[in-house]
């Protein structure tokens, strides 16, 4: 087996969609448009990644998606634990675990401080015993209509111990996702309402940012249930619309954060102050 970096040129991410669609069938989104976009258009770099080659057939792939994150006060490059696929003819093999210590290793060599990734309660203690993370905390799941939170973004992100850090460049790059686009409004002087379809009729995933783009293109949100899933600092009875929690016999899977840091000596963050969203993962 030949193990080797993950790559973004054409055929590489052509052999990456035809992984997807032998695993993943139903994951129709998983196409070539998608991960060029996705894995090569981001502002934050290209994705940093491992794949298994069985002679010219892909056997396994796993990649994360830079971002710049705001973590023990300083700004720092991090990566986000994303896409996996092993084929079937090649399960049960060890193949992920050999891919994902690699991954983190290049991940490292070139300056990046931390991974992070959600999964779910499934995943979740594969990631904590056999990868070295910590399960940093269960994801908030509620619905609702008005704001999710009554201080500004900026002051909850002055707050928080770990939020990832959105410019403009990387806001237009997030929300131009060709498989589900998210939109952005202007909800106060200084905020952002950005939402995205959930494939539930009325239902938009929803977050809230600080300023970072001009608002004179936004209008107004659109008139819907919103669905936020994240932490926040300080987010007991913050709201300033009506929101209610998801009770977890609703939920298809409760989602935790997880979190590893690739430079000794570093804690996790602290899960009562973490600012984190629906736009900092790739839930929608």
């Amino acid at each position: 087996m030949d193990i080797r970096p993950s790559t973004v040129d054409a055929s590489a991410l052509d052999a990456y969609a035809g992984l997807f669609r032998a695993c993943f069938p139903s994951a129709t989104h998983l196409d070539s448009r998608y991960l060029r976009w996705l894995y090569a258009d981001n502002p934050a770099g290209p994705v940093v990644g491992t794949d298994a080659w069985d002679g010219g057939r892909l056997a396994a792939h796993y990649v994360c998606v830079p971002a710049v994150a705001r973590w023990k006060g300083r700004d720092c490059r991090v990566l986000l634990s994303l896409n996996t696929a092993t084929h079937p003819d090649y399960q049960g093999k060890g193949l992920f675990t050999r891919l994902a210590e690699r991954t983190y290793a290049e991940g490292a060599r070139h300056g990046f401080s931390a991974v992070y990734g959600v999964a779910n309660s499934n995943s979740t203690p594969g990631f904590v015993r056999k990868l070295g993370f910590g399960l940093v905390g269960a994801l908030d799941a509620r619905v609702g209509v008005g704001r999710i939170d009554r201080m500004a973004p900026a002051d909850r992100q002055r707050e928080s111990d770990f939020h990832r850090v959105w410019t403009a460049e990387a806001l237009h790059w997030r929300c131009a996702n060709p498989a589900r686009p998210y939109r952005v409004d202007r909800i106060s002087a200084e905020a952002l309402g950005v939402s995205a379809a959930t494939g539930w009729f009325g239902l938009r995933a929803w977050a809230e940012l600080p300023s970072v783009i001009d608002p004179s293109a936004h209008g107004n949100p659109p008139r819907s249930l919103r669905l936020h899933l994240g932490l926040r600092p300080g987010r007991e009875g913050a709201s300033t619309g009506a929101w209610v929690d998801i009770p977890g016999r609703l939920r298809a899977s409760p989602l935790n954060l997880i979190f590893r840091s690739l430079e000794d000596g570093h804690p996790l963050p602290d899960p009562r102050a973490v600012f984190f969203g629906v736009l900092d993962f790739d839930a929608f």
